[in-house]
């Protein structure tokens, strides 16, 4: 079993996508271990890109993910890591299968809705990033 982190970014809140996300989800036998809705704290979105902090978007990126509430959710299952990048899509929305969460509800890769972690090793330390508390047990 693996854990993942899934990020509902801003944008998929405020158009009330958080359902379907967890839908899409749930629906492809996977478990909703933990799920928070937050404002993000600077200092963690900063830590989370900190990998970025070299490049032209990060400040944008950060900006866009502190701009409104942010749902945070740990992802369990067999093979989370792949299959949820897989159920995301493209980072670019426009080069996003029909089908995946991008594919079908995003059209920019400034609001492109999800953040999901790459590896195993990164979603280990994003969980600690954002679910600073732990996990229910």
């Amino acid at each position: 079993m693996e854990t993942t982190l899934v990020l509902i970014k801003p944008g998929g809140v405020s158009r009330n996508l958080i359902g379907e996300i967890c839908r899409r989800i749930e629906l492809r036998g996977l478990e909703l271990a933990a799920l928070k809705l937050i404002n993000a704290d600077r200092a963690v979105v900063e830590e989370h890109y900190a990998e970025h902090k070299e490049r032209p978007f990060f400040g944008s990126v950060c900006d866009y993910l502190v701009s409104g509430p942010v749902v945070a959710l740990v992802v369990k299952g067999e093979n989370s890591v792949k299959a949820i990048r897989a159920m995301m899509g493209a980072t670019n929305p426009i080069e996003a299968t029909p089908g995946t969460v991008r594919g079908d509800m995003a059209l920019s890769i400034e609001d492109n809705l999800v953040h999901s972690s790459s590896d195993v090793e990164a979603a280990a330390r994003e969980i600690g990033l954002w679910f600073p508390e732990g996990l229910a047990r």
